[in-house]
This record gives structure tokens, sequence and C-alpha cells, in this order.
């Protein structure tokens, strides 16, 4: 008897999440420097973490014999203050991907259904499917949510909506009027799962935080992962109401967030200065890299997050050929779309690379 038989029969029919390769790797299975490679894959912050945070972690490190502070109670506090609510109203997780799966843990069971866009992040269906309840996709109009049909999908055993804003991979964002005529047009039974991990480098991100005082069942979630560079730290939260963060703090794990990463986020929620030029890199990255698609003659998708998606005709052909040549993008035929390219904003040394690369990539294609 294999272990297999012994599984419970959803687990064998998981999807698994396949994340952007890492530099190590790529260098290693094709025989590449690493120093050569450039990564834009993950929408990682391309100037690194920030600089105020890489110094608290390094004089965390002094403490490491001790357990973290099990409930983050001083980055609560702080993240409380910075939002203007309670700290009753903050969970943190390791990345604000824990937190979705927290939420699939409390309000969903088999025969539950969850709604979400087509494409969208592809958490929200794997954390459904893992507690064998049934994720709802709602095809996007013009690569946006499309909250009518949304809202048409929603039937009684519907406990869960997610919507990303901007959203990935398509980075694109729905307005503020658009998504609170949605959420308080929500029936009682549901709870909005409203994912901003990208909302810092959009110039006008909906705030829909001002529902939480009206008792609605709102979650929103970001991450210290994007905008803050602590992609490797591990670190999220969500402000929701006092009533679904406890709900959260029950079924997450002892001490699921890291000492060296509280104190890490801690610090970055200071450096304002290193938030802003992330913010302006990213927007002159991404006029970079719209001119020179347009140079290509390619088909883009006008992007608010920092990353960008790019039709080159025959995704996973450009990125195979792409990373022989040292560049690591990400294609996204898994989200339904094998003619595209997700392309994460880099340095402006970066992305001239990847616009002259994938030039060279397209004439001999």
């Amino acid at each position: 008897m294999n272990a297999s038989s012994l599984a419970n029969p959803a687990v064998l029919t998981q999807p698994v999440y396949e994340p952007g390769k890492p530099i190590e790797d790529v260098a290693r299975e094709l025989g590449l420097d690493p120093a050569s490679i450039i990564k834009l894959a993950s929408n990682e912050n391309p100037l690194g973490p920030s600089p105020l945070a890489a110094k608290a972690a390094r004089e965390a490190v002094a403490d490491g014999q001790l357990y973290p502070d099990g409930g983050c109670f001083r980055l609560r506090q702080k993240l409380a203050a910075k939002f203007g609510v309670d700290s009753t109203q903050v969970v943190v997780g390791n990345g604000s991907n824990e937190i979705l799966e927290l939420l699939a843990h409390v309000f969903l069971r088999p025969g539950d259904e969850a709604v979400m866009g087509d494409p969208a992040f592809v958490v929200y269906k794997l954390a459904t499917l893992l507690f064998g309840a049934k994720p709802v996709e709602v095809p996007l109009v013009a690569h946006t949510h499309d909250l009518a049909a949304m809202a048409r999908a929603i039937t009684p055993r519907t406990r869960l909506v997610f919507v990303a804003c901007p959203n990935n991979p398509t980075g694109t964002a729905n307005s503020e009027t658009e998504l609170l005529a949605f959420a308080r047009a929500l029936p009682e039974h549901v709870v909005l799962v409203y994912d901003e991990a990208y909302a810092e480098y959009a110039e006008h991100a909906p705030d829909l935080r001002q529902l939480l005082g009206a008792g609605r069942k709102v979650i929103c979630l970001r991450t210290f992962s994007k905008i803050y560079g602590l992609a490797a730290f591990r670190a999220g939260y969500g402000i929701t109401t006092p009533e679904i963060a406890s709900l959260l703090q029950r079924v997450r794990q002892p001490f699921n967030v890291n000492a060296i990463a509280q104190t890490a986020a801690l610090a970055a929620l200071d450096d304002e200065a290193f938030v802003r030029r992330s913010i302006q890199e990213n927007r002159a990255g991404l006029a970079q890299l719209e001119a020179g698609f347009r140079e290509l003659g390619l088909t883009f998708v006008p992007s608010v997050g920092n990353f960008i998606l790019v039709k080159t005709g025959a995704g996973a052909r450009h990125f195979d050929a792409l990373q022989r040549r040292g560049v690591i993008v990400r294609p996204v035929g898994s989200y339904g779309m094998p003619e595209w390219l997700r392309i994460t904003v880099g340095t402006h040394p970066q992305n001239i690379r990847l616009l002259r690369e994938l030039k060279a990539v397209l004439a001999t294609h």
C-alpha cells in the first residue's frame, strides 16, 4: 500500500502552484553565470529591500535564539495606527498568501463556492479547492474584473468573493466607485476578500476600509513583499472587522511570522523615502516598457501595478528563448493566456536589456 492510497482524495487532484524560477536554478540548468541573469518574473522590487528594513533585520539576527512575538503585537499596533483602525482589526500572516488560506480554513467547506475573476491570482482557486469548495471563475472584460457578472455568479452557497485591485496577472484596476457599489450590494452570507498587494504602486488605489465601520464583511489584504521589497521575509497583513480577525487568529499557526520578518516590516513602515523612490522608478519603468513594446509592434495591457502583460504570440516559446539569454520572465499559459508574457518592471538598465533581448528573440522566432 503506497502513501497516495492513504491520502485525502482531494490532495491527489490538487493543482500545484508554480513560482517564477530562481536565478540560481536557471543558471545551473542552462550553464549561465548567475551574475549575468536578470529576473523579471515574480513582481519583486528591482531596487532591493527597504534599506531601513534590511538594517533592522541584520540587527534582529542577534536574538535568533528567541521565539517571535506570537501575536505580532507591535506590528499590528503600528499598522492599526497607519490605517486608522483598531489593532483587533489587523491580522498578520506569513505573506498575505497565508491569510488567503486562513480565510478558506474559516469560511469554506465542501459544497461551498467562492467567486473570483478569470484570470486572477491562482492562489484564490488553489485555496478554494484545498477545502473541497467550488471555484466559480468569472471571465474578465477588457482584462478587468466584471463586477456585474461576478455579482450575478453569487448563489446561496457562495461564501467568499475574491477581487484583486490591481489584478494579477493583468495589472488592471476597477474604480473605487465600482468596487464600493459592488461591496455594498453583496448579500450577508458573503465575505469580500479585497486583495491590494500592489496597491501602493497604483496612483489612485481604491480604499475599501471605509466599509468596515458599517460592519461590512470585508478583508483588505496587503503585503510587504512588493513595494517594500521584502519578498524573502514573508510578511503580509489583513485589515477587517474585529469578528473576522478573531476567527482568523483562531486558525493560524503559532509563531506564523518569524521575528526577523516582524522587525523588518516594522522598520519598512518608516521607510517612506524608499516607497516614494520605488513608485517613481516603477512609473518611469512602465512608460519605458510601453514605449519599447510599441516600437516592437506588440500589444500590451496598460498596467497600474509593477508588472505588465505583453502579447508576443507564443508565450512559452518566447519565455524559454529569453531565459536562455539570461532574462527570466513569466509565461501565463496557465492563466489561459498562451500568447502572452507577464514582465515585472525592472530598473532602467534591466528594462533596456529585456527589450533588446525580446527584439532579438522575436526576430529569431
